[in-house]
């Protein structure tokens, strides 16, 4: 059988053909294979085992790292490695300028004593460019990857030894990143939002509650979406030393809208309870802050200022703006719920709202409530004040852990398995 020495060197017409049909395949299939992946690391270890050996013998993408200023590698020949760099670490190497500029760049790899610190500037870590120069590379290309107006990174791509990168396979591997690149900054932008929103519901959970000399704290938070773990209720503690100031509130909104503005709300009472801790004056500085943002939901709230006396005993005033008022349980099982009503705040420009005081005796609670608890509906109606002050007096002298987790039972028995609104609860005893 003949055959024709130079018919491996010069590729036929039927050899072009199926070239230029294999590159178009890549492309559909890169295009299709990291549609919906919204792992940002998984996304780029997809696309480096479907382009080898098919476009390239080996390959590492470039990516944004999760801290501003950094990069994250991944590539080689182990799928599972990742290394993450510092951009000023790469500030005078040729992938710094590709970075920036988004463009291309073919480097034929001369075999010589220095071929790594060839290959270093355009792949930045010692392990991978061992790896790249054990394979005896014949060419080296980079191609920037752009999405959205913007390079968010690169692809490199090297071929082996005899066999080169021609003009064909530069223009294949140019549309199979431009395809990749928007499935990569997608899942990017996934990332980015998760961690974003990690951190803004991290901000907005209730607070842990401090120690406070001669007094027990506990709290109970429910929120309606039970897996975002944030909602429109909060509770918070302010103070120090025998001076705080006790907070339990309501958003009229729902969702995350409301979660954002009981931020704004608690950060409100935090630095104005820092000038004056009197609820009265709390309230009413929440009020004109609340009002002044126009916002169309309001807050209900009831704000606590708890003092100790020389006969350790807690004096309480209280104040409250359309919010239910606190409950006291008396130590021997008698109940009093505390006198005080008001408008809630972001509704009118102007509020005075009126203080009453309590005094808490050891072994006393005081309970602090919202609607949730209340309003909670179940198969005969509303749950109701009622029906809490019912319970309480069986209680008495139980502190307020036990008081807190007996009342979120009930309610949730109550319910019955029924959707509820947030359930906040924060209870103080006093006495060590």
């Amino acid at each position: 059988m003949a055959v024709n020495p130079t018919a491996s060197l010069h590729p036929t017409a039927q050899d072009s053909a199926a070239n230029l049909r294999a590159g178009e395949q890549l492309v559909d299939d890169v295009g299709t294979g990291l549609s919906g992946s919204l792992n940002l690391r998984r996304t780029a270890l997809r696309l480096l085992t479907m382009i080898r050996p098919r476009l390239a013998d080996w390959g590492m993408v470039v990516l944004p790292g999760d801290r501003p200023g950094s990069l994250t590698l991944v590539g080689g020949d182990d799928a599972g490695f990742h290394a993450v760099i510092s951009t000023a670490a790469i500030a005078e190497l040729e992938l710094s300028r590709l970075l920036r500029t988004g463009g291309t760049e073919l480097r034929h790899v001369m075999m010589d004593d220095d071929a790594e610190g060839d290959l270093a500037g355009m792949i930045p870590h010692p392990r991978l460019v061992a790896e790249a120069a054990s394979m005896r590379p014949a060419d080296l290309l980079t191609v920037g990857l752009n999405a959205r107006g913007a390079t968010i990174g690169a692809l490199v791509l090297i071929r082996c030894e005899g066999r080169g990168f021609e003009a064909r396979d530069v223009t294949v591997a140019e549309r199979v990143a431009t395809s990749a690149a928007m499935a990569l900054d997608s899942a990017r932008l996934y990332e980015e939002r998760g961690r974003i929103a990690s951190v803004l519901q991290s901000s907005l959970r209730p607070p842990s509650l401090p120690e406070v000399d001669g007094a027990r704290l506990a709290a109970r938070y429910r929120p309606a979406a039970e897996h975002l773990d944030i909602g429109g209720d909060f509770y918070d503690v302010h103070g120090r030393g025998d001076d705080w100031l006790l907070s339990v509130g309501d958003v009229s909104g729902k969702g995350v809208e409301a979660a954002a503005l009981t931020g704004r709300t608690r950060q409100s009472i935090r630095t104005a309870c820092f000038f004056d801790r009197r609820p009265e004056v709390v309230l009413g500085a929440l009020n004109t802050v609340l009002f002044d943002e126009h916002t169309k939901d309001f807050v209900t709230v009831v704000c606590a200022r708890m003092r100790r006396d020389g006969d350790g005993r807690f004096v309480v005033d209280v104040a409250a703006a359309g919010h239910p008022p606190p409950i006291v349980l008396r130590r021997d099982g008698r109940v009093e719920t505390v006198g005080v009503s008001g408008t809630a705040v972001g509704m009118i420009a102007q509020v005075r709202y009126r203080p009453a005081t309590v005094a808490l005796e050891s072994g006393d609670t005081m309970l602090m409530f919202t609607d949730g608890v209340d309003e909670a509906t179940g198969p005969d109606g509303m749950y109701g004040v009622d029906r809490l002050v019912a319970l309480l007096p069986r209680y008495a002298g139980a502190g307020p852990e036990v008081l807190c987790e007996a009342i979120e039972q009930d309610v949730l028995e109550y319910l019955d398995g029924r959707q509820h609104d947030d359930i906040a609860l924060l209870a103080v005893t006093c006495g060590d």
